[in-house]
């Protein structure tokens, strides 16, 4: 596969969250490609603040995706804008599946995408709490199938140090410098005035899965998104578009290998 330098030759990338391939679009790309990898993102509908959307997650895990879709050749997919999100229930607009679902969303779209000859499929994942996401991944790769979980703590990581974010990734849970800033950069219309004066830090956050957010945050954030700018959410993609070669390269090597 190509690397993150090489956009992709002829193709119309979405601007916004749905791809807008045709299917000739993907029936040249994959003739090029071998075995074709797809890239699920996977976002969530929770409260972030009352100055990001409720759709913050899916805008951001679009973003990636899209940034991945224009830089290597692989098969851009609708996102899953519904996941689990039950630790933020106790704010207005949130809606969760259970992990069952989302579990079974996924693995489904894995299977079909197999039947048509697309074998390896990257999750994009926007969620934090989409813990099962992981464990759709080990089952997939116990059963020889290809498929890999993006980004990795160590991928944002990177980014967060490329881009010049202060606040680290355990301070910037929610609403915080890293998704104000790629909003700011991928969606600066949906940014509501606020973020400037709405930091707010809760670093010890060991009863979140039993308590929920709302026994460490009333408004809804945990960070600092006051620090956010448009140039920090350009960098954060790129690094993570640099990053996902990797997944790339393994991927197609695992298939290359068969």
């Amino acid at each position: 596969m190509s690397g993150s330098g090489a956009r992709a030759a002829g193709r119309e990338v979405a601007s916004g969250v749905v791809p807008t391939d045709t299917t000739e679009d993907v029936r040249a790309r994959g003739a090029g490609a071998s075995p074709q990898v797809a890239v699920l993102p996977v976002g969530s509908f929770e409260q972030h603040g009352p100055f990001l959307p409720l759709a913050t997650d899916t805008l951001v895990a679009c973003a990636v995706a899209r940034e991945i879709a224009a830089a290597y050749p692989v098969h851009l997919l609708p996102p899953v804008t519904l996941s689990c999100s039950h630790e933020h229930a106790a704010w207005p607009g949130t809606v969760s599946v259970s992990a069952v679902t989302l579990h079974a969303v996924v693995t489904d779209i894995a299977a079909s995408l197999r039947r048509s000859g697309v074998e390896a499929l990257v999750v994009v994942n926007g969620h934090g709490g989409n813990y099962v996401l992981g464990n759709v991944v080990q089952e997939a790769s116990a059963r020889g199938e290809r498929m890999a979980l993006f980004p990795a703590a160590e991928d944002w990581e990177a980014a967060r140090e490329r881009a010049g974010v202060v606040t680290s990734l355990l301070t910037d849970m929610h609403a915080g410098e890293i998704e104000t800033s790629i909003l700011l950069h991928a969606h600066p219309e949906f940014v509501r005035p606020g973020h400037e004066s709405a930091d707010f830090t809760a670093d010890d956050r060991r009863h979140l899965l039993t308590l929920g957010m709302s026994a460490y945050t009333e408004s809804g954030v945990i960070g600092r998104p006051s620090l956010a700018s448009a140039e920090k959410g350009k960098e954060l993609l790129a690094s993570l578009t640099e990053s996902f070669g990797a997944y790339a390269a393994l991927l197609t090597a695992a298939g290359a290998a068969k």
